[in-house]
């Protein structure tokens, strides 16, 4: 059986719960879940991802303020203030942290090993030494992990499908975030086996994305992949405005992105990994050992295809993609 496999059965069979020993609310206060995100604090977490573990765990009979209170911490986009926000929520002494991505996990692993951490979306989490193994991560972080790698030469095929005769695109992406390189290689070995030229266009801030975007006319690209980050989560309409402007189609792994008006998306459900980052908080907070807590792989892939894009664009869909699409946005 493969490792991947091994995980989902062991994730089947039930999760464990091994207690701790220590690890018990006081009468009276509710447990303290600290959230570390990269990204900006969104407009509205009825409407965010994020929320999902608010929700998550008020359908599991968590009652806000009395069973359970949050601690939000947001970097909007600048990686360096995590080690200090990391630090502050370890110092709130809360009882969880959930993190938003590779950036934020790792600067809580950095602030504590004893802190329990649950991960709702990391790419390549044994790479990136997060956890020891997806079986049995051990110390004191898990959760669940993305499937960026595996969904690279999808991403390009959909594109060819909806682009004829493409040749050229560009990567927009952050080098600064640890999960990208790898990523992008990924991406540039997919693009050679089907014929065509990945090249990276970097930006870590709005400033540099604005000369990234305007390098592309002289590159002659023909599409966009957007290798998501989590400061390119929060500007996604921005890009989605940005490739529009330059008649550029694109796409990205967040459906958020086909929703704020990019091409299409293909990739993992945020919504869903967030809710089940709630179940794993859940679990720890009855006593379960994060490190026993194997990791999860969301299985699902999701395409979502943005028609008023494509007609702004002068593209039509192809009726094979509207019949594999999961949404398509009028």
């Amino acid at each position: 059986m493969s490792t991947r496999r091994h995980v989902l059965a062991s994730l089947g069979a039930g999760l464990l719960a091994v207690p701790f020993a220590s690890f018990a609310r006081e009468p009276g206060k509710p447990w303290r879940v600290g959230v570390l995100a990269s990204r900006r604090r969104p407009d509205s977490l009825d409407t965010d991802y994020l929320g999902e573990i608010q929700r998550g765990l008020r359908d599991l009979g968590y009652v806000e303020g009395k069973d359970v209170a949050f601690e939000w911490r947001f970097a909007n986009g600048a990686y360096e203030r995590l080690p200090a926000l990391a630090t502050e929520l370890v110092g709130l002494k809360v009882d969880v942290i959930v993190t938003d991505g590779t950036p934020s996990t790792l600067a809580a692993q950095k602030a504590t090993r004893t802190v329990p951490i649950v991960f709702g979306g990391v790419g390549d989490p044994l790479g990136n030494g997060i956890v020891k193994s997806l079986a049995r991560p051990g110390g004191n972080a898990t959760g669940l992990s993305l499937l960026g790698e595996d969904t690279n030469r999808k991403q390009l095929e959909l594109l060819s499908r909806m682009v004829p005769k493409l040749t050229r695109v560009a990567a927009l992406c952050n080098l600064s975030n640890p999960t990208t390189p790898p990523l992008l290689k990924s991406l540039q070995a997919a693009a050679r086996e089907a014929g065509l030229e990945v090249f990276p266009v970097e930006a870590r801030n709005a400033e540099e994305m604005e000369s990234a975007f305007a390098s592309l006319g002289k590159e002659r690209a023909g599409a966009l992949v957007v290798i998501m980050d989590p400061f390119f989560i929060q500007q996604g309409r921005r890009i989605a405005e940005m490739a529009e402007k330059r008649r550029l189609p694109s796409m990205a792994s967040l459906q958020e992105y086909a929703e704020s008006g990019g091409l299409m998306s293909y990739g993992q459900n945020r919504v869903y990994n967030y809710r089940r980052a709630a179940a794993y908080v859940d679990r720890i907070l009855k006593g379960a050992r994060p490190g026993d807590l194997p990791i999860e792989q969301s299985m699902k892939l999701e395409l979502v295809l943005n028609r008023r894009t494509a007609k702004a664009l002068g593209l039509e869909i192809p009726a094979e993609l509207l019949v594999l699409a999961d949404k398509v946005i009028e």
